[in-house]
């Protein structure tokens, strides 16, 4: 008589826990036969309980048992019984279901998904001169002040954080980029640029 024939065989956890070590080991077809008479049908009423449907349900319980299958050489019985080895991938399983759920839905209109239109020749001429003549202005303003404007802007820093990173006191910091940004308006209006 093999280890899993018998009155009582299928309900003893140490049996479940034999045949989960003899998928690992040799893929027994007949082990995971008793593991899935048992276990399947309990697996499907405990994801019903969960509020599942029923066909929902029948899939989990059959996608946790192919789990079983591919995932038995990580069993062990020191840990968990196989009951609680399986029936924790079926509730993991399940929560993984209800997050999917829980995701919004992707509208296609949302303006996120849609692509930006193109812009006009001429803006996109404009955007290019506008570009030109502020790199020209910021190349025209003392090293110093270029530093300052560019930690600024470029980098998006406070004036605090630009004086605790250059060192230079932070009212010192806010007279150079007020002087810089007035060298920077005076050129830009000259060039007929938006300041």
């Amino acid at each position: 008589m093999s280890l899993y024939d018998g009155p009582g065989a299928a309900a003893d956890p140490a049996a479940f826990a034999d045949c989960v070590e003899a998928i690992a080991a040799r893929a027994d077809k007949a082990a995971f036969a008793r593991l899935f008479a048992h276990f399947a049908p309990r697996l499907k009423a405990y994801l019903l309980r969960l509020g599942l449907g029923a066909a929902q349900a029948e899939e989990v319980a059959q996608e946790v048992m192919v789990t079983v299958w591919r995932k038995a050489a990580s069993f062990d019985r020191r840990q968990a019984s196989a009951a609680t080895w399986i029936f924790r991938i079926a509730r993991n399983r399940r929560i993984d279901l209800f997050r999917r759920d829980q995701r919004a839905a992707l509208d296609p209109n949302d303006p996120i998904f849609q692509p930006q239109a193109e812009a006009a020749p001429d803006a996109t001429s404009e955007a290019a001169d506008r570009e030109t003549q502020v790199r020209l202005a910021m190349a025209e303003l003392p090293a110093d002040q270029r530093e300052l404007v560019r930690a600024h802007f470029y980098e998006d820093l406070s004036h605090s954080q630009i004086a605790e990173r250059t060192g230079v006191p932070l009212g010192t910091v806010k007279s150079r980029l007020r002087l810089a940004f007035g060298k920077l308006r005076l050129r830009l209006e000259g060039a007929g640029a938006d300041a």
